[in-house]
């Protein structure tokens, strides 16, 4: 089965193929970083008009990379929510016109379940599993059971953990993305801050606080005329966010008597909180998925193509065609 994932809910615009939802044949990815970066973030406007411009070249490519025909393909499957709403419609309006022109059923797809997906590619996953999504926009921890069904154990009570990091760079003048600026200057820097772990019940967390000490102590040196290490703030930061996640992710996998963890998003890159699980005693004996690829831990087509294949495979309820003409928002029955 051939499957070509759209994806345009944020900044990147990326169309794949893949086959069986694990081999991928081609995975293009138009990113609009360095267009991004002057603003300190995504300009949701800005996105949408360069997925326009975008779109069609990416397709193009992703044909010409897989070696296929857009008449090989079996199904078409697109991102359609959440995301930036601007940024949504270009790649759902753009999914509808080839399904028409081609008679190729569509397939919709939740962004946060193309990241869940992308652990499958190239790899298997036993079950029953954690999920966590840990990406600029959402941070979550699920329990997906052996027919695939996901149940949400917890989520972030206010900022998502790349948000976090996101804001906390821009506090010290660190370049967006925030993830990549903090790690790289991290290195050499020491937990001077020893910033506390905020206590949520459950498995749900909060990143607030640990951005908000961060601010406090920065303004403190600032009205004392107190020098700061940039160094020491990003080490401090980097591991009390990636504390706070990893006890979370370690209690979900202990209460649910999960086989295997998978951890994807943005987030899933970050190479301290690959070490910390990796090395914790606790998570032993559950078998530890990351996306196999970098490219797959940020958005990216071949996620969504996954998820499509998995949802035909697995779930009654998904529609398998779709009317390309209707303005209607995808759903299922």
């Amino acid at each position: 089965m051939l499957i070509l994932g759209i994806e345009s809910s944020c900044d990147e615009t990326s169309i794949a193929i893949v086959e069986d939802g694990k081999n991928v044949l081609s995975n293009v990815i138009a990113t609009q970083i360095e267009i991004h970066k002057k603003y300190g973030g995504v300009v949701p406007e800005i996105a949408s008009r360069h997925h326009i411009e975008d779109i069609s070249y990416v397709l193009q490519e992703a044909l010409e990379k897989a070696n296929k025909k857009i008449t090989d393909i079996d199904y078409i499957a697109v991102t359609n929510k959440p995301g930036l709403i601007g940024s949504l419609l270009v790649g759902i309006m753009f999914a509808k016109g080839l399904s028409f022109r081609y008679n190729i059923p569509l397939i919709p797809v939740n962004h946060l379940e193309g990241h869940i997906y992308s652990t499958f590619l190239h790899q298997d996953v036993k079950m029953p599993a954690t999920v966590v999504v840990a990406s600029g926009g959402h941070t979550s921890i699920y329990n997906m059971s052996e027919n695939h069904e996901l149940n949400l154990l917890g989520e972030t009570q206010d900022d998502a953990i790349g948000e976090a990091y996101d804001k906390v760079a821009r506090m010290v003048g660190l370049s967006y993305p925030g993830g990549p600026s903090i790690e790289k200057n991290s290195v050499g820097g020491e937990n001077t801050l020893n910033i506390p772990i905020p206590n949520v019940s459950g498995y749900d967390l909060s990143f607030s606080g640990i951005k908000t000490f961060v601010t406090n102590y920065i303004n403190k040196c600032n009205m004392k005329n107190e020098e700061y290490r940039i160094n020491d703030i990003c080490k401090s930061f980097e591991i009390a966010a990636v504390e706070n996640l990893k006890r979370k992710i370690v209690k979900a996998c202990l209460d649910t008597n999960s086989k295997t963890l998978a951890i994807a998003g943005g987030v899933s890159a970050n190479k301290h909180l690959r070490n910390e699980l990796y090395t914790s005693l606790e998570l032993k004996d559950v078998e530890i998925k990351f996306p196999i690829k970098m490219e797959y831990c940020t958005d990216n087509g071949a996620m969504i193509a996954a998820a499509a294949y998995y949802n035909l495979e697995y779930k009654s309820d998904i529609e398998k065609t779709f009317d390309a003409t209707s303005t209607k928002e995808f759903h299922r029955k």
